[in-house]
């Protein structure tokens, strides 16, 4: 199939070895943040941060990070041209909900008269998703993942490479990160940057992926 979406998807596959000498550009990197706030979530209840690591003081805390396990990411930390550790909330509450519908309605998206029915009524799903501890960190981390997807194919039109990482320490992240992620919680983070020649494995392969009628049904 030759399409611009199956072109970047064809494309697009995780780095193994990125060029430290690299850089990605910061009209690139405004594209990039500005697609990940635009991701979509749950009842757009966007109960994350996002953690750009561009500076090599930064990059440096990621790689230490690695100290005690999954040592095979570790590399990545410094060579990449820049990390973005993918935080959710593991508590979002009514009160972090009403941050989004003030912006709903400040934003024209949402008429000032329904601003009760979308906090009470958007809200009985995240409390569907919450245990009597108040924990809903399984429900806002999916929705974290949404945000990483969208994330890889921006990255793919572009032409960067990226490495998804679940290989990450995500108790050391948060010591070393904590006030950063204010109560935040990173399970996963994303390299980005760009290949490097001859020594990226991964780098040109075919795509090995399922055949469409073993993965789509259609009724």
């Amino acid at each position: 199939m030759s399409h611009p979406i199956i072109n970047d998807l064809n494309s697009r596959y995780t780095a193994k070895k990125y060029d430290a000498s690299k850089r990605i550009s910061a009209e690139d990197m405004s594209v990039i943040k500005e697609a990940i706030r635009l991701s979509a979530s749950s009842i757009n209840s966007q109960p994350w941060k996002f953690i750009v690591l561009e500076s090599s003081e930064a990059k440096q805390r990621f790689h230490d990070s690695f100290a005690n396990m999954h040592q095979f990411n570790q590399a990545h930390a410094t060579e990449a041209s820049h990390i973005i550790l993918f935080a959710h909330n593991p508590n979002f509450t009514k009160n972090d909900y009403r941050k989004v519908v003030d912006v709903e309605v400040s934003s024209g998206h949402l008429p000032a008269d329904m601003y009760d029915a979308m906090l009470n009524g958007g809200f009985s799903f995240a409390e569907a998703n919450t245990d009597e501890s108040g924990f809903n960190g399984n429900w806002t981390k999916a929705q974290t993942y949404i945000a990483l997807g969208n994330t890889l194919h921006v990255l793919a039109r572009l032409g960067i490479a990226s490495t998804p990482m679940e290989g990450v320490d995500s108790a050391l992240i948060g010591e070393i990160f904590e006030q950063e992620l204010d109560g935040h919680v990173c399970h996963f983070a994303l390299a980005l940057g760009y290949h490097l020649d001859g020594e990226d494995y991964n780098h040109g392969l075919p795509k090995a992926r399922l055949p469409e009628q073993d993965v789509i049904t259609v009724l």
